[in-house]
């Protein structure tokens, strides 16, 4: 039997502790935890061994006795209310004597109980180790991800041949009724809270719905995402109530052009600032570059914004397997914006497309 993803994951940690010069590693960042061990909880700890897996230890309280057992049976378990405290003091008798923690997700507070739980292990600064593996994605990941992807298109495709999208409607109702509908194909619920902003609001990145209602003419910018298996869809569809006017055409077909331009770039070993460039450029080439407020793109999994940043200031360069956005936008305060976006995976040849909506104009 093939090793189970997470047991590969935590294999591939240790090589990287190992190169750290590091004994284990104190795992107590929930969604690191659950990326390596399939937990679902809301209190846990890891203590991953450089060694082997037989002298890794998995933490939580009595509350998810049950759970852990289905969910992280091939570990041993040690049930305490502040299980990483109990993992810490444990580290010793387990042959650690360089300890790393995550440095990114632990308080000053926490930071000084785990310094007296150690004894004379020592603690070591060891942020990002995970996040590191977090960045490429695994088949596993990638199926959830792409079911995600698809119970978003269902729900946007349901919305509209039920006339969901119409004039009268307000905003929050528009925005609650897809999201039920992600419900409906099978999501946990949505991936963030579903921007949903028609008119002028649609000139606003990140509108939070309201009770203003759809209007015909209106631009409706929708920004949604389901949540599968714990992983992230994320996408942003433009559409018109009604026949589109020339200048809303017009913006239409910019950030179209600009978006193909950004998913062109996704390739291995592109610098994720030249892919931020090569969508920018087109945008800037029109005279409308003040008006793309944000950077490109993120990456996305058990979080909806991960690393990589694809943005002008992003560092690092992409690799076959992450999994990304590319979502430009022009804005036109006080009138209306466009932003087309896609969760797409880096792959050796063309990138693949998760989110499978059509890019094409739809005029309600």
């Amino acid at each position: 039997m093939p090793p189970s993803p997470y047991s590969s994951r935590r294999q591939a940690l240790r090589e990287l502790l190992r190169a750290a010069d590091l004994d284990a590693l104190l795992v107590t960042d929930l969604v690191n935890v659950r990326y390596l061990t399939g937990f679902t909880g809301s209190n846990a700890a890891l203590l991953v061994h450089a060694r082997d897996e037989a002298t890794t230890r998995f933490g939580t309280d009595g509350r998810y006795v049950t759970q852990s057992a289905d969910e992280v049976g091939d570990l041993e378990r040690v049930i305490e209310r502040s299980s990483a405290l109990a993992l810490a003091e444990a580290a010793a008798g387990l042959g650690v004597r360089r300890l790393g923690f995550e440095s990114d997700a632990v308080t000053v507070e926490a930071h000084l109980a785990l310094s007296d739980a150690v004894g004379a292990v020592h603690l070591q600064r060891a942020p990002g180790l995970v996040q590191q593996l977090r960045l490429v994605k695994d088949e596993t990941e990638i199926a959830a991800l792409r079911a995600a992807c698809a119970a978003a298109d269902s729900a946007l495709a349901d919305l509209i041949e039920a006339g969901g999208l119409c004039p009268g409607r307000t905003e929050r109702e528009v925005a609650l009724d897809l999201e039920n509908r992600m419900r409906g194909h099978g999501a946990a619920g949505p991936a963030f809270e579903t921007i949903l902003a028609a008119g002028a609001n649609s000139a606003i990145p990140h509108h939070r719905p309201t009770d203003t209602e759809l209007r015909r003419g209106d631009l409706v910018k929708l920004d949604f995402g389901a949540l599968v298996d714990g992983y992230h869809s994320d996408m942003t569809r433009t559409v018109v109530l009604g026949p589109a006017a020339d200048w809303q055409r017009e913006l239409y077909a910019l950030v179209a052009a600009s978006q193909a331009a950004g998913r062109a770039a996704l390739v291995p070993g592109a610098a994720v600032s030249r892919v931020d460039a090569a969508a920018r450029d087109v945008i800037v080439a029109a005279g409308r570059g003040a008006e793309f407020l944000h950077g490109l793109g993120h990456g996305v999994g058990l979080q909806i914004h991960e690393a990589p940043a694809l943005s002008a200031s992003g560092t690092g360069t992409l690799a076959s397997g992450m999994a990304v956005t590319v979502e430009p936008g022009v804005y036109l305060a006080g009138r209306g914006g466009v932003r087309i976006e896609d969760t797409l995976v880096v792959r050796d040849g063309e990138a693949e497309v998760l989110t499978r909506t059509t890019r094409e104009l739809v005029e309600l």
